[in-house]
């Protein structure tokens, strides 16, 4: 004989299928946490390395509020900062590192993450034109703007909004700098 459907049946067979389901995410999740923790290290590391020069030791992370938004940087000793300036592109989020050496000058940036259009404001990622143009930029002798708003930074052909976007970003980044030097290099945390 057929068991009766009842209420009580139908809700103790969904809990047990919910609580299974939540095993099994919670086991995916603790086996995945750390393996993708580590690929992100890698990938900060590597962003790292190719906005600041040579640097002996480990960069240290520290975070500061400046103009009421907080930023990630790193310190790395003798060469310079790496900060992590996250601004709104055309397309969504635009998150840059921008390496700043001990005098002000930018050594280099990298994009971390962004949602630009494909072929149009993603070339803020592959441009060498547009990204050549930042290193050895020094913002106390050129105005961190686009040519189109009265600076010294040429725009992505078709892409100026990302080009004002990532230009903000490293305004942003800049003024992290200046906030750490005033601050004794120290942070607000």
């Amino acid at each position: 004989m057929a068991a009766k459907s009842t209420l009580v049946n139908m809700v103790a067979c969904l809990s047990v299928v919910c609580l299974i389901c939540s095993a099994v995410l919670a086991g995916t999740y603790a086996m995945t946490v750390d393996p993708i923790a580590k690929a992100q290290q890698a990938k900060t590391d590597a962003s790292i390395a190719k906005v600041l020069p040579v640097f002996s030791a480990s960069p240290v992370e520290s975070s500061i509020v400046v103009n009421g938004t907080e930023y990630r940087y790193y310190r790395a000793e003798g060469s310079g900062y790496a900060v992590i300036s996250d601004v709104v592109g055309f397309g969504g989020p635009l998150s840059v590192m921008v390496g700043i050496e001990e005098d002000g000058t930018i050594h280099n940036t990298a994009v971390l993450s962004h949602s630009e259009t494909p072929g149009l404001g993603a070339k803020c990622q592959t441009d060498e034109g547009f990204l050549g143009q930042f290193r050895g930029f020094s913002p106390q002798e050129k105005t961190l703007k686009v040519t189109k708003d009265g600076g010294d930074v040429d725009a992505i052909t078709a892409s100026t909004i990302t080009s004002r976007a990532y230009t903000l970003a490293i305004a942003n980044a800049v003024e992290v700098y200046k906030a750490i030097i005033m601050n004794g290099g120290e942070s607000h945390e």
